[in-house]
């Protein structure tokens, strides 16, 4: 794997280091939007009467769109301009949440939320390859995605306490205005701080591969969402067969292309693809896990949205403070062993919530397990990003952010199933097909407090699965990256 070493790249000055800033809010901006929707669903379930399918496609959408398209979409940034297309971004995702605020029924919540993912698709992307361009060095390279990767969690710890003061006070709707103010900030500033830059020896985007990437998705989307809903069927299953099919013949055609939109040649190399599948796997399980936390603090212990948001605070809080100290530790620590080391945080974290009922209990290991992602996160992107060429940094940020939002949604998807299987054997047809569906239609006290216990039961089983799971990947972490060196140092 050819990685830029920081022997060989000069480092960036102050003017770099505030253009950063610039990038952060970005990563805010997409963050508050993300974090928000965690304590909006319920409101929204009741003012707008969202079923359970919708409830799951007004959570899902967004990230499966951004899944969908961000492939697409670092390669149009790198051959569009990266500048130019974030700054599009941003401004589209402005508006859309804007919209989505106005909303008067779900398809229409549904609808803004899918362009607010298209816009999102976009963001991601051209703020990594921005940040591969501004800092070459691979020691402040890796501090940067740090601070980029810190800066999503200062918006995720901004978003439950402003969202849930807004959601008190105000309307559901006012939760996706607060990202507005950030959007007009990099709008203003952007063109002023952020380098351009463009691959002029590209070639076009190959349409076909954008419309296998989607055929592929779309349908084991369709195929998840069928499958947490109503359970293993004819029609979950075979829209999973659809999208493997067309992700065959989408592998197909990148390694006979020239060009391709995903060079899969690089999933050929053990650290690469083990690093870009392990993020994704996490993701998947952590975060997850965390939408049922988010749920469970309002719908089993009766938590006001803002009581929600301040319980979460505390695992924003060291998600943060492990993404700052990631690089730095790397500096001594191999990667081999600090990723592993910082996943065995969220195992304990993990195995704590698989047994407890204990509000306390849960806040304690929401934040021990909050440590995890920080090393894996900034390293492994680290790793994804330095080991291609410049012109090529939009497409592999494209394939870490792809895999972390797939994963994300793909987790609230197949645990969503876990729990909802649990809770349809606990209920036996009483109380609707979810938690949120008996608050929404106050069923008798009997039947909730039954419905709140089959729903803790999925929990604990959900957390249990992530927790071996984690363990597993831990593992092959450690043996597949036994033999890199540490960061270098000047």
């Amino acid at each position: 794997m050819t990685i830029t070493r920081a022997t060989d790249a000069v480092a960036s000055g102050r003017r770099q280091w505030i253009a950063l800033g610039v990038l952060c809010l970005a990563a805010l901006l997409v963050s508050l939007d993300l974090f928000v929707m965690l304590l909006a669903v319920p409101a929204i379930t009741e003012a707008l009467g969202a079923t359970s399918n919708q409830q799951l496609w007004i959570l899902d959408v967004y990230g499966f769109m951004v899944a969908g398209l961000m492939i697409t979409m670092g390669n149009l940034g790198d051959r569009l301009g990266r500048r130019r297309l974030l700054l599009i971004a941003a401004a589209v995702f402005g508006v859309a949440s804007v919209v989505a605020a106005y909303s008067v029924n779900p398809a229409m919540l549904i609808g803004a939320r899918a362009a607010l993912g298209i816009a999102g698709a976009a963001i991601a992307p051209c703020t990594l390859s921005l940040i591969s361009t501004l800092f070459p060095d691979e020691r402040q390279r890796a501090t940067a995605l740090g601070v980029w990767g810190g800066c999503f969690t200062v918006g995720a710890i901004i978003g439950p306490i402003v969202g849930g003061v807004l959601l008190d006070h105000f309307w559901w709707g006012s939760a996706f205005l607060i990202g507005v103010p950030a959007m007009v900030v990099l709008l203003a500033l952007g063109p002023v701080l952020l380098p351009e830059y463009r691959n002029e020896r590209a070639g076009r985007i190959d349409v076909p591969s954008v419309v296998l990437s989607l055929a592929a998705i779309l349908p084991a989307i369709h195929g998840l969402k069928h499958l947490a809903t109503h359970g293993v069927g004819a029609q979950s299953v075979g829209a999973l067969l659809v999208g493997a099919a067309f992700g065959w013949f989408f592998v197909r055609r990148q390694r006979r292309l020239s060009d391709p939109l995903v060079d899969v040649r690089l999933f050929t190399r053990p650290i690469f693809s083990v690093t870009l599948g392990s993020m994704t796997a996490y993701s998947m399980l952590s975060g997850g896990v965390m939408v049922f936390v988010a749920q469970y603090f309002q719908l089993v212990k009766g938590m006001t949205p803002l009581e929600a948001g301040l319980a979460l605070v505390p695992g924003m809080i060291t998600s943060t403070i492990s993404f700052q100290l990631a690089p730095r530790l790397a500096q001594y620590i191999r990667p081999g062993v600090l990723i592993p080391a910082g996943i065995a945080f969220t195992v304990a974290g993990m195995a704590v919530v698989s047994l407890t009922t204990s509000t306390t209990m849960l806040v304690i290991a929401f934040a021990v397990q909050c440590i995890g992602p920080g090393a894996l996160v900034t390293l492994g992107t680290n790793l994804v990003i330095g080991s291609v060429p410049p012109e090529k940094a939009g497409s592999a940020g494209a394939l870490t952010q792809t895999g972390n939002e797939f994963g994300y949604s793909l987790g609230i998807a197949v645990l969503g199933s876990v729990v909802a299987a649990v809770y349809r054997s606990r209920m036996d047809g009483q109380g609707g097909k979810s938690l949120g569906e008996a608050v929404g239609q106050r069923v008798p006290g009997d039947v909730l407090d039954q419905a709140r216990d089959a729903f803790t039961s999925g929990l604990h089983l959900a957390a249990g699965i992530t927790t071996v799971a984690l363990v597993a990947m831990a593992v092959l972490l450690a043996v597949t990256l036994r033999s890199l060196p540490v960061l270098s140092r000047r």
